[in-house]
């Protein structure tokens, strides 16, 4: 069989079709067309995607999309290469053998003596708490004991100082009160998280397109084939369309249910939850 590019190049030249057309009617961005025709596979995002291009552009054309796919496999995929990755990236995975540090010895022994710093500051932190706290009762109660006010009718001295000790003890308890509901208030405050959250498993073929909210493409309008997984996309907004119902969606790290009746889904996500678009994105240059 001739070159993968230069059979579809030929193809689309002998139809008079220009690479425009073929981006608006295929949903594929014409870098990726190019590089397909050029066979700058690097360019792609990886090898299920090149795939995918090559069924969709050669059933455009009228070509056998299976030999395309099939020549591709023979030439220039490894049999174990099932993972979305570019093909660049391959020698990438290889694992470096480590060195070991010259300082991994001073390492070790400070590991060992870690516990005994954390016991010592540990220890020190709670003698300071008992200071503090026997300064407070001295400041509360300086001469350790209630004084009955002197005076002329001493019957009343034992139930005025009664009356005295029990105020005190109420403004200490209404004192702790205070304090313990204001802990609780500050424990039971929560922030709402900066950035949405989103990840595509497709499980059948769909189409899939995603942009933040600067209107970035994310996920380039591209056909999800069954089993192919998204990367975790963030943004503080992002905005959806897939083709049809074949995909689950994680949103914010809870499974999204979608409608499996739907033909195409447009959602706008964001951190405190999902709505319906009326305008689908396309994801186009």
């Amino acid at each position: 069989m001739a070159e993968i590019g230069s059979t579809l190049r030929e193809a689309r030249m002998r139809a008079r079709i220009d690479i425009s057309e073929v981006e608006a009617r295929t949903k594929i961005r014409a870098k990726y067309l190019r590089a397909i025709e050029n066979e700058e596979w690097d360019l792609l995002p990886g090898s299920v995607y090149v795939k995918s291009f090559l069924r969709t552009y050669g059933d455009f054309l009228g070509l056998d999309s299976r030999l395309l796919i099939d020549e591709f496999k023979r030439r220039y995929e490894r049999p174990d290469d099932h993972e979305v990755r570019p093909m660049g990236s391959i020698g990438r995975d290889r694992e470096r053998p480590r060195r070991p540090s010259p300082n991994s010895g001073r390492r070790i022994t400070s590991r060992a003596s870690s516990p005994r710093i954390v016991i010592g500051v540990a220890l020190l932190v709670i003698v300071v708490a008992l200071y503090v706290i026997g300064s407070n009762n001295n400041k509360n109660n300086p001469t350790g004991s209630i004084t009955p006010p002197s005076g002329s009718h001493h019957t009343d001295g034992g139930s005025k100082q009664k009356s005295t000790t029990t105020t005190v003890a109420h403004k200490k308890k209404k004192q702790t009160s205070s304090t313990t509901t204001t802990s609780t208030t500050t424990t039971n405050t929560t922030t709402t998280p900066a950035e949405a959250t989103l990840q595509i498993t497709a499980t059948n073929l769909d189409w899939v397109c995603v942009e933040d909210a600067a209107g970035t493409p994310l996920v380039p309008g591209l056909d999800y084939e069954a089993g192919v997984k998204s990367k975790l996309l963030k943004s503080s907004e992002l905005l959806v369309t897939l083709g049809n119902a074949n995909a689950t969606l994680v949103v914010n790290g809870k499974p999204y249910p979608i409608s499996a009746s739907a033909n195409a889904i447009a959602l706008k996500i964001t951190p405190t939850g999902v709505s319906t678009l009326t305008t689908p994105v396309t994801c186009k240059a």
